[in-house]
């Protein structure tokens, strides 16, 4: 499983998501950054910074 905060790149920001694939975590956070915080255009360095906050989590037993 893998989540993404978004709060670890906007500050103040509650958002978050998790899912399995990786892949489906950047759409879902590029989704995100489209319609709540008004980015039209999602640069190679926001992709960037988005990969690297995502974090490799356990599921609860």
């Amino acid at each position: 499983m893998k989540q993404y905060h978004c709060g670890t790149l906007v500050p103040g920001c509650d958002w978050h998501t998790r899912h399995e694939e990786e892949a489906e975590v950047m759409r879902r956070a590029v989704e995100h950054m489209r319609q709540d915080h008004g980015e039209d255009t999602i640069r190679e360095s926001m992709i960037d910074a988005i990969r690297s906050r995502i974090e490799k989590v356990r599921d609860a037993a």
